[in-house]
């Protein structure tokens, strides 16, 4: 099978060319996100991959479907960057990623807690900008205080 793969990174890449071994698909990455002015770039594979970051309208379906494209896979679980009732009318399969890992989940907003509590992002920045003044960075412990999780869904 020949693969497009829109809006790839670098460190995507290895990862997917690792898991492709024992596959043998034929992969192709593309630099640019998929939308209607690039949908052309799909020519010659049977499969476009895009990301979140994509537009993938009526107008690229139509175009991807112009290019031969017979499936549609997201490297995401979320599809609202998909019309997916262009999609259905159209007749193109679209599958996505069922879910993410809980722990991965989890483990990022406690990263991104701590960040906030330790002022990790400004002192980055400023750093950045060889800005070594300690002011305004001293953060705050959690120990002692309540912490909630909101949207669990």
């Amino acid at each position: 099978m020949r693969i497009a793969f829109f809006g790839t990174h670098a460190f995507e890449r290895a990862a997917f060319e690792l898991e492709n071994r024992a596959a043998g698909h034929a992969i192709t990455f593309l630099d640019p996100r998929l939308e209607a002015s690039t949908a052309p770039l799909a020519s010659g594979h049977d499969v476009a991959c895009s990301f979140v970051n994509d537009s993938v309208n009526a107008q690229a379906i139509e175009g991807l479907l112009a290019c031969g494209i017979r499936l549609l896979a997201l490297r995401s679980a979320g599809h609202d960057h998909v019309d997916g009732a262009a999609a259905r009318r159209l007749g193109l399969p679209v599958v996505h990623v069922p879910d993410y890992s809980p722990h991965a989940v989890a483990e990022h907003a406690v990263a991104l807690t701590l960040a906030l509590c330790r002022n990790i992002h400004r002192a980055y920045v400023r750093v950045r900008d060889a800005n070594f003044s300690l002011e305004g960075l001293v953060g705050f412990n959690l120990h002692g205080k309540t912490v909630g999780i909101v949207g669990t869904g």
